[in-house]
């Protein structure tokens, strides 16, 4: 779910309760497809905490909606040498006591 304006159709990443295109205040949840693109990326061999493992991919993935939203997520399911811009994505969450993460990895 992504927050989109009802009045302008425009997408809104973070959410927010007015649009910032219209000023409207009809703005709700809506589903969207899960699917983008690699936008940039960087591969993170820092361990930053005990047990992280490295090396994992830091992307920034624009949503197939409106590719002027994005997500700053991780690329999961290959070697992080395999990522590349453009690549196209689909959204993976993972849950971690209840919450869930929307981690992407390549599609097809």
């Amino acid at each position: 779910m992504i927050c989109r304006c009802g009045d302008c159709d425009r997408w809104l990443h973070p959410p927010q309760p007015i649009c910032r295109h219209c000023w409207s205040e009809n703005v709700s949840p809506q589903p969207a497809s899960g699917r983008g693109r690699i936008d940039s990326f960087t591969i993170n061999h820092q361990p930053w905490m005990p047990g992280l493992d490295v090396p994992f991919v830091i992307a920034r993935v624009a949503l197939e909606e409106d590719e002027s939203i994005f997500l700053t997520t991780n690329i999961i399911g290959c070697a992080p040498t395999d990522v590349a811009v453009d690549d196209p994505v689909v959204v993976n969450f993972s849950e971690e006591d209840g919450i869930f993460f929307p981690l992407f990895e390549r599609a097809g």
